[in-house]
């Protein structure tokens, strides 16, 4: 885990991204994708670091997905350092972020809670 590389705006962990090497994370401003991020830009054009800071339920860009929604709901509940402390803890036993490309082990639900509940006990 690179923890100082944390969370992108929209909730993905670039602390545990399988891409890491090669990329520093939206904040850096080297994101490849920087240009089409829809969650990058709004939450730059509202002054905000980071979707987690949005009062708004939102789904659109990246917020569309599970695990990104969830991350972000989340720090909204818990605090990105309480986020950061369970995905390292989760690593240490074994979760992966991404096993197959970029699919791993907090992809496989469908309910906010239920991964919740597996990010906070990293048990399914």
């Amino acid at each position: 885990m690179k923890r100082e590389l944390g969370i992108a705006r929209c909730g993905l962990a670039c602390c545990l991204c399988s891409e890491n090497d090669k990329c520093n994370g939206c904040g850096s401003g080297g994101c490849a994708y920087k240009d089409m991020c829809k969650n990058l830009k709004c939450s730059a054009e509202r002054h905000l670091a980071a979707c987690s800071e949005c009062k708004e339920e939102c789904k659109k860009g990246l917020l569309s997905k599970i695990k990104p929604y969830t991350f972000t709901l989340f720090i909204k509940r818990y605090g990105i350092d309480e986020l950061l402390d369970c995905l390292e803890r989760n690593e240490k036993n074994g979760i992966v972020y991404h096993r197959e490309g970029i699919i791993g082990d907090y992809d496989d639900f469908d309910d906010p809670e239920k991964l919740i509940a597996f990010i906070k006990t990293g048990k399914r």
